[in-house]
This record gives C-alpha cells, structure tokens and sequence, in this order.
C-alpha cells in the first residue's frame, strides 16, 4: 500500500494541497472550521508530514497584492489605509501596485502573482472586460472592488464588491429634481467610459426621464482626455467651458467630489455663488467634503464595509471556497449646504 500523502488529504478534504500545508504551518489566516477539518483528517489517517510537506509553506509568500488602476484617485487613498489596517491584523503583507491606464489588468496580475509567489489578488479600480479564460490564468485567487463591469459586455462570473452605479447616480440626480432643479448638467467619465462614468450618465438620464424633464445633450459633459481623470483639474476645466457656453443650468452633478472640488473653483472664479447661483453635487464621499465652503452634498460609498468585505470573501477563496460571490452596496446621500430648493424660491 503506498504512503497517505499530503494531497490524499487535500482530495479528501477538497481543498487545495497548500491549504492543507498551511493548516499544518498553524497559519493565522486559515479559516477556523477548514483547519480543524483537515487536522482531524491528518489525525485519522495517522498522516506524518514529509519535508516537502513542512517546506511547500516556506516557498509561499504572506502577500496579498493590491492592483489600483487609478491610484491617484482620492477614493482609492483612503481604501488603503484600511486595507493596510485590515491585513496586518491578519498578519499578512501587503503589497500595492499601480496600474497604468494602458496598461492590461490580468496580465500584470499574472506577471506579478509568478514573480512574488502572491497568496491572492484585490483589483481595485478600472473595468473589467477581460475573459474568463484569462483571468483563470491567473492561478490565485482574486476579489474585484469596486470595479466596474463593462456595460455593453457579457455579465461576469467572478467575486466582486461593489456599489450599483447606475442606481445611485439616479438618487444623486432624483434628488436634485426633489428640490427643484430641471436643468441639471452632469460631469461624467471621458467619452470612451463605458463603466462607471457610462453607468453614472445612464442613472443621470434615467432620473430626468422619471421626473419627466427632457434631456438635453448640452449639459452632459465629459471629463477631458489629457487632464487626470477625476481630478480637481478636470472638474475645473469642464465647468469653466460649461460657464462659457452660455448653456443655461442651474446645478452640476459631479460624478467624483474631486471633480465637483475643480467645479466649485471654476463657478468662484467667474464671480458666482453656491448655491445661490449654482448648485453642486458630488459623489464619493471624501472626507474634505466637510471642508468645502459650503460643504458639499454627497453619495457616500460605503469605503469601510467594502474593503472588509473584499478582505474576507479573499480569505474565503484562498482556504477553498469556491462561491463566487457579488456583493453590492448602497450609497447614502449626505445631504449638506452645496444643493438649494428652488422649489421654496419658484
């Protein structure tokens, strides 16, 4: 009869050889119920670990690596601190790696999960329009935060946590018509998003539909191609040709607080007030909004709750569970002193 090995254990308890390697290794990060599974096994089979066995922990790394497409993003900032937080009480590394906006997600996942031998991957940012296949080829497991999913491309079988951008930008703007306003200009992605600035702009135009103001394709604007996307620069050149054009409005969506920080600039500059002349509105949810003068009305994405939660649906794959699962948060609207109810002044 041959030796009961380490993936005679692994079959059994239908996880992954280095799952039951780190059980072994007492590794902190191991799910309670998978590692007292896999000892009682080891100790029913009376299974003696081999060399090979005690030394498959030491070829591993302790990492998780983070991929933000975006990474000056404000957003995005305030994620790493907690995740920084988070995975250190774990007693895991971490590691953050940007991006470039031409650069390919999963190839630079691939190169890098080969390179430092990565326990598991958090994309944060971008879009998602890549195959299955090929993001198989990863090897690892990987959880997508708040990346965004191609709007005309196939749904995706992937683990995700996220908030429905679509949805609610339609509050964003719903809210505007409660208080009156009905022409509503909006400061959405460039024109090629097609993820979260083309979701963000269809909420927009789902929302006048609903409270039956006509769309106007003169108040729809989009960031600009050769500033930084969702930056106080952009937001403020946006607007300021906004202000130029003559085009009537009387408050600005802006898809990103940074962005609707560049607008409130813009609107100072050629002598006007908010709200008293122009409302604004942002979403986000930074914490300089409080700041702003006056403070800027927001959609609060919940960062805190999503970076936990893509935290422990990793931990989840990387001890075997192979639910794929997709969780999407609501955004809160923070109401402040940037929106005006004209209604109280028609």
């Amino acid at each position: 009869m041959s030796a009961f090995t380490i993936k005679d254990i692994a079959r059994i308890c239908n996880v992954g050889i280095s799952t039951v390697s780190r059980a072994i290794n007492d590794d902190p990060g191991i799910n309670k119920n998978t590692r007292e599974r896999i000892l009682k096994v080891i100790e029913e089979y009376h299974y003696v670990p081999n060399n090979s066995a005690r030394n498959l922990k030491m070829t591993e790394s302790n990492t998780i690596a983070l991929l933000i497409k975006g990474i000056d993003n404000q957003f995005f900032q305030g994620m790493l601190r907690i995740y920084e937080e988070e995975l250190k009480k774990m007693e895991y590394s971490f590691l953050i790696h940007a991006v470039g906006e031409d650069q390919d997600d999963a190839s630079v996942a691939l190169e890098l999960a080969k390179e430092k031998r990565l326990k598991g991957i958090i994309f944060l940012g971008g879009l998602m329009d890549y195959s299955e296949e090929k993001m198989n080829m990863i090897g690892i497991p990987y959880v997508l935060c708040t990346v965004a999913m191609d709007m005309a491309g196939p749904r995706r079988d992937c683990i995700s946590v996220s908030i429905n951008d679509e949805k609610e930008s339609y509050k964003a703007v719903d809210y505007l018509c409660r208080k009156g306003h009905r022409k509503i200009a909006i400061i959405t992605g460039r024109e090629t998003d097609f993820a979260v600035g083309g979701l963000r702009l269809k909420g927009y135009k789902e929302a006048l539909q609903d409270n039956g103001i006509e769309y106007d394709p003169e108040l729809v604007r989009y960031m600009k191609s050769d500033l930084p996307e969702y930056s106080c620069a952009n937001g403020y050149q946006v607007t300021k040709e906004l202000l130029e054009s003559g085009v009537e409005f009387t408050a600005i969506y802006a898809i990103s607080d940074l962005v609707a920080f560049g607008a409130y600039k813009a609107i100072f500059d050629a002598g006007k007030k908010i709200p008293e002349d122009y409302s604004v509105m942002g979403f986000d949810g930074l914490e300089i909004t409080r700041y702003f003068n006056p403070s800027l009305t927001t959609m609060v994405q919940p960062c805190s709750q999503m970076v936990k939660h893509s935290i422990e649906l990793l931990m989840e794959a990387i001890n075997g569970n192979v639910d794929k699962k997709q969780i999407i948060f609501h955004a809160e609207l923070l109401e402040r002193d940037s929106v005006a109810d004209i209604n109280q002044t028609a």
